[in-house]
């Protein structure tokens, strides 16, 4: 099983990690410190105040990013006239987020991305149920996930934001007290950097990504049938109904996966029922940054690589959109509206032991970067 990314982590790194176990109060307490970011008040939940952040370069790329569930609300980047657009999907205000139809816009998803099959696993010998809310598994974390909560804001400059948050034991069914940090960096190369730290005081599964669904088109363009994708994965993990990896890992050549030379996101979708919901294994020899995916819209010229030190990119093309959401400027956010490139872990990875690890031990860290790296092609 893979450990590349769970290394004994000491006591001094632990405590510069996470600096002191927090109160539930405390947790709670506004303690960003403003140096030069930009914070904006966005709404209340209950006592807790949501703010936007924004972080940004001398390039043109800025990110806006809420506490609450340490959502990016906005991703702006040039096209090839210079005309900044917002690349993703999101809503006007906060109540579109706290919609029960909200289907993770920007979110951080945890303590599990993706599924978990019946919504069970067992480490060593103790058997663990999650709540149920996919069927008859478990999706994203369970019915409050990480997407659903407030992050404290650890720290907050021009170019780079830093949330932590404390899942408590128990919470969602999961074991263990975990700590997680999640830091969101606009770097000088063009990219919005994403990375994810955490450390449990049990074994317990730990899958953690963004579900940021990209339309390059800034909205121009309905659709993302007509954006080119490259996948650097020659294999991908086959699902069942229920979209539940059958353990099987299936080669892409002469298939609707096969995305190894750039081609039409819509070129073969209607080839499969609903769309593209499959996790695809990056082709990748070790634990090291790696080039998962390259997204083009050829109408603004935007392209967009992904890197990831993760094994896994989950491909989603929105198939469960269906223009009852309204996003932003009053838009119907339709079917195939946007896409989703989720780094991660394979879905179902606590029930394969022939996948690679999830389960976090005592002593370990579990960390993993991924970059969305914006170039303009005249």
């Amino acid at each position: 099983m893979n450990m590349s990314h769970f290394v004994t982590l000491s006591v001094i790194l632990v405590s510069c990690l996470f600096p002191a176990c927090q109160s539930s109060t405390e947790k709670n307490k506004d303690i960003v410190v403003l140096e030069n970011g930009s914070k904006n008040y966005y709404g209340t939940i209950g006592s807790d105040t949501v703010y936007a952040y924004t972080i940004k370069n001398n390039k043109g790329l800025k990110a806006v990013i809420s506490n609450y569930g340490g959502t990016l609300l906005e991703l702006w980047t040039p096209d090839r006239n210079g005309q900044s657009g917002d690349v993703i999907l999101g809503y006007d205000s906060l109540a579109g987020y706290l919609q029960k139809s909200n289907p993770y816009f920007g979110a951080l998803v945890g303590r599990y991305a993706n599924r978990i099959r019946h919504g069970a696993f067992t480490i060593d010998d103790k058997n663990y149920t999650l709540p149920l809310n996919n069927g008859n598994n478990t999706l994203h974390g369970g019915i409050k996930g990480f997407d659903k909560v407030i992050w404290t804001v650890n720290q907050v400059n021009d170019s780079s934001l830093a949330l932590s948050y404390s899942s408590k034991d128990g919470e969602e069914g999961f074991p263990g007290n975990l700590n997680v940090k999640v830091v969101y960096t606009i770097t000088a190369g063009n990219g919005l950097m994403l990375d994810y730290t955490a450390l449990s005081d049990k074994k317990t599964p730990v899958n953690l990504t963004n579900h940021a669904y990209f339309n390059l088109s800034a909205g121009k363009d309905s659709t993302i049938l007509d954006h080119d994708l490259t996948l650097y994965a020659s294999k991908y993990t086959p699902v069942n109904d229920s979209l539940i990896p059958t353990g099987q890992i299936s080669d892409v050549k002469n298939t609707p996966m096969d995305f190894l030379k750039s081609k039409k996101v819509g070129k073969d979708i209607n080839d499969l029922k609903g769309g593209y919901d499959h996790n695809f294994v990056i082709d990748k020899k070790d634990s090291s940054m790696a080039k998962a995916a390259v997204l083009y819209d050829p109408h603004s010229g935007r392209r967009m690589e992904v890197w990831t030190t993760q094994p896994g990119i989950q491909f989603y093309t929105g198939n469960f959109l269906d223009g009852s959401l309204t996003g932003r400027d009053g838009r119907k956010i339709v079917k195939h509206g946007a896409l989703c490139l989720e780094t991660q872990h394979y879905p179902d990875s606590p029930n394969r032991p022939e996948f690679p690890n999830t389960i976090l031990s005592p002593g370990q860290v579990f960390h993993e970067s991924t970059v969305y790296k914006f170039i303009v092609e005249h």
